[in-house]
């Protein structure tokens, strides 16, 4: 696998309408919200999920496209495989041990070379801190969040059929927002990348999910999320050519209606690339 040679930053915008993108569940799974400013929030742990999800679809959990937190895994189960290798097992020193274990799990798990993870909770296999970083994603306008009343024609015991008459009837609610454009800021180390084994065929996977991995994860309660634009500043060094907030900065999202916002159509989104800097190019790749 070719070795990641440059530094990346990234700008990544979503949207939602009439769904929940990330419910809240210190607040009752209502969309989260930041307090102060009204506008709608996303966690870099949920969009890790959906870009985990997809990988296991796409790649099957092939070897080296493993995934080390997926649904219902059990984690020091994974650590254990690690251990159980031929290659470590054979390994006396304690240190030498949790390194090669550490190796293993890089090898074997995309979402560990990918992102990074703590594997000292059962047998060793040390710590791994991945190459790619995202911050939460944020809503360009803020958000009004709404709750529904819904309705069950149906009952889940006899007792509750019973009290009811036979009408049968269970009431529940669901929160929405009516429509949020959400930006999300990420970085791509290659020092870490190959730290970790990360590949150039890794970052083309990457780009993937974040193009599709709404498209493998409907639901009800999501209503439409779509990925509407990913640009991608590419340095010509392994340590950057300048700094990613200046880089974030020449790209502007600006609404274009004056009524609230309803799709994505409602904003603008230019790219100021007559001031890249020297040693950066960028790329739409949404």
């Amino acid at each position: 696998m070719a070795t990641l040679n440059n530094r990346f930053d990234f700008v990544y915008m979503f949207d939602v309408q009439d769904g929940n993108p990330n419910g809240d569940p210190d607040a009752g799974n209502l969309p989260r919200i930041d307090a102060e400013t009204g506008m709608g929030l996303v966690t870099d742990v949920c969009l890790k999920r959906k870009v985990r999800n997809y990988v296991q679809i796409a790649k099957g959990l092939s070897d080296g496209f493993d995934i080390f937190i997926k649904e219902k895994a059990v984690l020091n189960d994974e650590i254990d495989k690690a251990h159980d290798d031929s290659e470590v097992k054979g390994i006396k020193d304690a240190k030498e041990k949790t390194a090669a274990a550490r190796r293993f799990m890089c090898k074997n798990y995309y979402d560990i070379r990918t992102f990074g993870a703590v594997m000292s909770t059962g047998k060793n296999a040390g710590q791994v801190r991945g190459p790619i970083q995202l911050t939460f994603a944020r809503s360009v306008d803020a958000v009004a969040t709404a709750e529904h009343s819904i309705t069950r024609i149906a009952v889940a015991t006899p007792g509750e059929a019973e009290k009811q008459n036979g009408e049968n009837h269970t009431m529940g609610r669901k929160a929405t927002i009516p429509y949020g454009l959400y930006v999300c800021h990420g970085f791509i180390s290659a020092n870490l990348a190959r730290q970790t084994g990360f590949s150039e065929e890794d970052l083309q996977l990457f780009w993937e999910a974040l193009k599709n991995m709404f498209d493998m994860d409907r639901s009800a309660a999501r209503g439409l999320m779509s990925a509407q634009k990913l640009v991608v500043f590419k340095h010509d060094s392994v340590l950057g050519n300048a700094p990613a907030n200046k880089l974030f900065d020449l790209v502007k999202v600006e609404k274009n209606t004056d009524s609230a916002p309803r799709s994505f159509k409602d904003y603008n989104v230019t790219i100021d690339k007559d001031a890249l800097p020297s040693g950066v190019t960028v790329e739409e790749l949404i």
